[in-house]
């Protein structure tokens, strides 16, 4: 089973950028954590990040066709301004997982609205790097070790 593991924009700067909010941990340090994580489980996790929208939604896009079981996503600012990303997930036809680092429900009034929640599987927020953890155990308890 492959798990697909997208980052959105400025999530690059994890680990410096406001880490009062988002921590210390390095976007480095959770994808490998979340490698690891998936090879107790069994299956692969192949990491991407992007601040390039339509970057973001070509994975999407492709995910499906590169054997992919299902997707976490943490599309950063653009959980909230992204029809795009919205559409590609619900084309795709994968399960997803939107996850964020921080509570967004408890911050800035623009960030209570996902454009990306209604068609994921489910959606993990306010857990910092274990947010990444609880979404890939997620998704491959729903999909049960196989392609979903």
């Amino acid at each position: 089973m492959k798990i697909l593991l997208l980052n959105g924009p400025n999530l690059q700067l994890l680990g410096t950028r406001e880490p009062e909010i988002y921590g210390r941990t390095t976007l480095p340090d959770i994808e490998a954590a979340v490698a690891a994580l998936g090879a107790e489980l069994g299956c692969e996790v192949a990491a991407r990040q992007s601040n390039c929208e339509g970057e973001l939604v070509g994975w999407i896009g492709s995910a499906r066709r590169e054997g992919f079981s299902g997707i976490i996503l943490n599309a950063g600012a653009y959980t909230h301004t992204s029809v795009a990303l919205r559409d590609a997930i619900a084309a795709v036809g994968l399960p997803a997982v939107e996850v964020h680092l921080s509570n967004v429900a408890s911050r800035e009034e623009f960030r209570n609205r996902s454009y990306i929640a209604p068609v994921c599987a489910g959606v993990i927020a306010g857990f910092g790097p274990d947010s990444y953890l609880l979404a890939l155990r997620a998704l491959v308890s729903r999909c049960g070790g196989r392609h979903c």
